[in-house]
């Protein structure tokens, strides 16, 4: 069997993160991530937001695979101080290098610039990969079903307990639901985007909802442009919404967010 669009991109974390671990040893990232400051509530901070408006992650995105340069320059800590005057509840910051253009400085560069818990977005797949996301400020972690299997999923699960992180679990199709119930996680994010494939389809929230509420609170991912498109997936059972190359490809970053919120 082909290797998936999927399989590629956790190879490549995993050589990426394979440069950073010969640099800094598992010993030194676990004492860097005892060190770090105590983490922010990242789900309180989407149900209060969510009690005022719509609950909006506003993600640091430079490129991606399916889109290209989104934006190459933007400055993490300005954006994400934007997003934070704008309403959002939380940031979401891409940290792989290879294939998205970001970083870890990113992700600490956003966390020092606003109050908002900030989520660590990779294809985090072992310990050491969580332990460098506390040591720069990570409140919470994107965990992909897809990539995990359940033994892995479980264990990561519960290093994100140990480290007092939220888990955003992210799931694309209905047969990750059963490993997602099992991984208890603090937040489960529906994808319209198949990263195996790229494909959007933004009916798989709407299909994979019902089946999925109780497991915890629902993320609508991808496919979210505008208020239209926000309220749908509020009307359609999103307790909060995560929202990429819509806010960090925007010329006025601010007002985007708002519209989300508000509109």
């Amino acid at each position: 069997m082909s290797a998936t669009h999927l399989d590629r991109l956790v190879a490549s974390a995993l050589e990426q993160m394979a440069e950073r671990a010969a640099r800094v040893p598992m010993r030194e990232i676990r004492a860097r991530a005892a060190d770090a400051p105590s983490p922010r509530d990242f789900v309180a901070a989407l149900r209060n937001a969510k009690e005022r408006a719509r609950a909006v992650i506003a993600e640091v995105k430079r490129s991606s695979p399916s889109r290209g340069a989104i934006a190459r320059d933007l400055h993490p800590g300005r954006l994400a101080a934007a997003y934070e005057r704008g309403g959002a509840a939380c940031v979401s910051i891409l940290t792989d290098r290879v294939n998205f253009g970001g970083t870890l400085e990113d992700l600490s560069a956003a966390r020092g610039a606003c109050a908002l818990p900030v989520l660590r977005k990779d294809f985090l797949v072992t310990p050491y990969q969580l332990y460098e996301a506390r040591a720069h400020g990570a409140d919470a972690v994107l965990l992909i079903a897809a990539a995990l299997q359940p033994p892995v999923l479980a264990e990561l699960r519960g290093l994100a307990r140990e480290l007092h992180v939220a888990v955003l679990l992210e799931v694309h199709a209905e047969e990750e639901l059963d490993a997602a119930r099992s991984a208890q996680p603090d937040l489960l994010g529906i994808n319209a985007r198949n990263l195996k494939t790229l494909v959007v389809r933004p009916e798989t929230f709407e299909q994979l909802a019902p089946r999925a509420r109780g497991i915890a609170p629902l993320v609508a991912e991808s496919g979210i442009r505008t208020a239209a498109d926000a309220r749908r997936y509020v009307e359609r059972g999103a307790d909060a919404l995560l929202v990429g190359e819509a806010l960090s490809g925007s010329s006025d970053p601010e007002a985007a967010v708002r519209a989300l919120v508000q509109g």
